[in-house]
């Protein structure tokens, strides 16, 4: 087997009613997109063919070529043209921000100034952020891929700025699932919720206390490609061992294994110990980590017998609990318990 057997082809995964929905941009702008479609290289037979993808790079092609052919950054989404390098004016508006949450809150206003069919707006309650989008106007045809597109742009630009993946809890859409539905989740990690209320997207807070890690260089070297942000995905998540600790305290006991705790992270196995090294951590030493804590709060706040506290914290016996329990802290569980008083 030669070297070029192994390559493997781009995974065509974006749909086509997203490329059928730019070639009605041009529509709407008496033009022709047959140039567009020839520099991504899409036939006009593959473009009206049921349930057709193209890969990411075709898709960026066709955006950039489209963008710039049009004069419109928005592709005839909006009742006014964002001219080439408006949402550019965006990310410079928010690259000074303090940290995430406030260029988040930048983005979400200054958007306002460009165009008023649609508001985006961050709230945060319970520990949890969201992006909500509010539509002013009827979008007409456009409006799947207006409403993605747009969580999509900010999305993107949100873990460029702060050099992370910023993993999404939920993504809503305010309209039944489409055909296509499948690739939602290619697109936004998470769960994917239709026939929600509004469009947007929720994420852990603690993102927002996040630092900007981009300065107007790296701004600049990335604006050179139209659609970075729609295509560009980030596997660091700088979240990743706090968000590791959590679903092992709530979920622990339904999440004992590597495979199970990267399936709910939407990551590899191998990924998930890749990423926890990179931040000097082990999943078996969080596990031990998280354990701890809960057997130490169980013998200070109850009187259960320590047999059942050793199996609620996921041991198989007093033995092996207590052995473990001598290696954090240098005494054996009922000593702890009596040195608590």
């Amino acid at each position: 087997m030669t070297a070029s057997t192994l390559v493997r082809p781009p995974r065509a995964a974006t749909p086509m009613a997203f490329v059928q929905a730019i070639v009605k941009g041009y529509a709407r702008y008496g033009k022709d997109p047959g140039e567009a479609l020839r520099a991504a290289r899409i036939t006009p037979k593959e473009l009206w063919r049921p349930g057709a993808r193209v890969t990411a790079a075709q898709f960026e092609a066709l955006n950039e070529h489209a963008m710039q052919e049009l004069d419109d950054e928005a592709l005839g989404w909006f009742s006014r043209r964002l001219p080439w390098g408006s949402y550019g004016l965006l990310c410079r508006a928010s690259l000074t921000a303090p940290d995430l949450g406030v260029a988040i809150k930048r983005w979400c206003r200054h958007h306002r100034l460009l165009v008023d069919d649609i508001a985006l707006s961050l709230s945060v309650a319970g520990g949890i952020a969201t992006v909500s989008i509010e539509e002013r106007r009827d979008l007409g045809p456009l409006r799947e891929f207006c409403l993605v597109s747009s969580l999509r742009f900010l999305h993107g630009y949100a873990s460029w700025a702060i050099d992370s993946r910023v993993s999404l809890r939920e993504a809503a859409f305010p309209f039944a699932a489409p055909p296509h539905a499948d690739a939602y989740a290619l697109m936004f990690t998470g769960q994917v919720r239709f026939g929600a209320p509004r469009a947007g997207f929720s994420f852990d807070e603690r993102y927002l206390a996040l630092p900007l890690r981009r300065d107007e260089r790296a701004l600049r070297q990335m604006l050179r490609r139209a659609l970075p942000l729609t295509v560009l995905q980030y596997r660091r998540d700088r979240l990743l061992g706090q968000r590791v600790r959590e679903l092992l305290r709530t979920r622990g006991a339904e999440l004992g294994s590597a495979e199970a705790l990267a399936a709910a992270l939407h990551i590899s196995a191998r990924t998930l110990h890749r990423q926890l090294q990179a931040e000097g951590l082990a999943l078996q030493g969080l596990k031990d980590e998280v354990r701890h804590a809960e057997a130490v709060d169980q013998l200070r706040r109850t009187r259960r017998p320590i047999k059942q506290i050793a199996l609620a914290v996921g041991f198989r016996n007093e033995k092996s609990f207590a052995r473990a329990f001598r290696q954090w802290t240098g005494m054996t569980p009922g000593e702890a318990r009596r040195s608590a008083g």
